[in-house]
C-alpha cells in the first residue's frame, strides 16, 4: 500500500527559501505530515512563525546561496545535527527583469552561479549522503521557464534549464537505487515573488512594459502555492523519481502538449503573443 504521510517514508528535510512563497509550502506540507524540516533563508527572522508553528518540528537555518562553500559548510552542519537528511527540497532564488544587455552582465553571474551553480553544489552534498544510505529524495525546483523561456528574464531560464539537465542527469544516474530525483517545474503561482524581482534601472522599453504587465498579472492570478505542495506531496507519496508540472491548466497541461507536438516556430509565436512582445 503506497505511504499516507511523508513522514512514513521520510524523516527528516531541508526546504531552502522556507520564507515565503512556494518554499514556505513545501515547508507547511511538510510538517503538517510530521517530517522534522529544516527551513533556510538569508534572513532567519523571516522563519519566526514557522518556528512557532512546530517547535518541536521545525529548526530555522540562515543560509545564503550567494556564497557557494559557506552554504555548503552550512547544509553540512545541519545534516549532521539532523543525522543525514533524507528528504532536500532545493527551492530557493530569484529573478531579474531586464533586457539581456541593459543590466551589467555581474547582475546575470550572480544570479546563475546563486540559482545554477550553488544549487547543484547543494545537491552534490545531498546526494552524496543518500547514496551511501541508499535512500533520499532529491527534488530540485525548476520551472515551466526551462520549456517555455520567458522574456527578458534571460538568466533565471538559463539557470532553471541547467536544473532540468541537471534532474534529467541524475534520474539516469540513480535508476535502480532507492534514491528518488524529482524535476518539479512550476508555472505562475501567487506568490512574492513578483514583487521581489530585481529591474535594475535604465532597463526600459515599450515592449519591456508591455511584458512586465503580462507576467505580473499571471502572478497575481495564479493557483496558491499551496497547489504546489500539494502536487509535490502527491509526488513524494508515489516514490517515483520523475518530472512534475504544475501550475494553471494552459501552463502545466496545454503548453507541454503543444511544445511536444507543434512546431518550434508555433511555439515562438504562442510565447510572443502570451507576452505582448510580438
Amino acid at each position: 500500500m503506497p505511504a499516507a504521510r511523508v513522514s512514513d517514508l521520510y524523516r527528516a528535510a531541508l526546504v531552502t527559501g522556507a520564507s515565503t512563497g512556494l518554499g514556505r509550502a513545501f515547508a507547511e506540507m511538510l510538517l503538517a505530515d510530521g517530517v522534522r524540516v529544516w527551513g533556510t533563508s538569508r534572513d532567519p527572522v523571516r522563519l519566526d512563525s514557522l518556528t512557532a508553528s512546530k517547535p518541536e518540528l521545525f529548526t530555522p537555518v540562515a543560509l545564503d546561496l550567494r556564497n557557494g562553500a559557506h552554504a555548503e559548510a552550512v547544509f553540512r552542519e545541519a545534516d549532521a545535527e539532523a543525522g543525514g537528511f533524507d528528504l532536500v527540497i532545493n527551492n530557493a532564488g530569484y529573478g531579474v527583469f531586464a533586457e539581456f544587455t541593459a543590466a551589467e552582465f555581474s547582475v546575470w553571474q550572480e544570479q546563475l552561479e546563486v540559482m545554477l551553480v550553488n544549487t547543484a553544489r547543494l545537491s552534490h552534498a545531498a546526494l552524496r549522503g543518500m547514496r551511501e544510505r541508499n535512500h533520499g529524495a532529491l527534488v530540485n525546483i525548476s520551472s515551466l521557464a526551462a520549456e517555455f523561456p520567458l522574456p527578458f528574464q534571460s538568466a533565471y531560464n538559463i539557470a532553471k534549464a541547467g536544473l532540468t539537465a541537471l534532474n534529467e542527469s541524475l534520474l539516469l544516474e540513480t535508476a535502480g537505487t532507492g534514491v528518488v530525483i524529482l524535476d518539479v517545474r512550476p508555472g505562475d503561482y501567487r506568490t512574492e515573488f513578483e514583487g521581489a524581482v530585481l529591474r535594475p534601472v535604465g532597463s526600459d522599453s515599450p515592449r519591456l512594459a508591455r511584458a512586465w504587465a503580462a507576467f505580473a498579472a499571471m502572478m497575481k492570478s495564479g493557483p496558491p502555492p499551496a497547489h504546489a505542495a500539494a502536487a509535490l506531496r502527491h509526488a513524494l507519496l508515489r516514490q517515483w523519481s520523475g518530472t512534475v508540472r504544475t501550475g494553471r491548466f494552459f501552463q502545466a497541461i496545454v503548453a507541454p502538449f503543444i511544445s511536444r507536438f507543434g512546431s518550434l516556430a508555433l511555439r515562438r509565436r504562442i510565447q510572443s503573443k502570451y507576452f505582448h512582445v510580438d
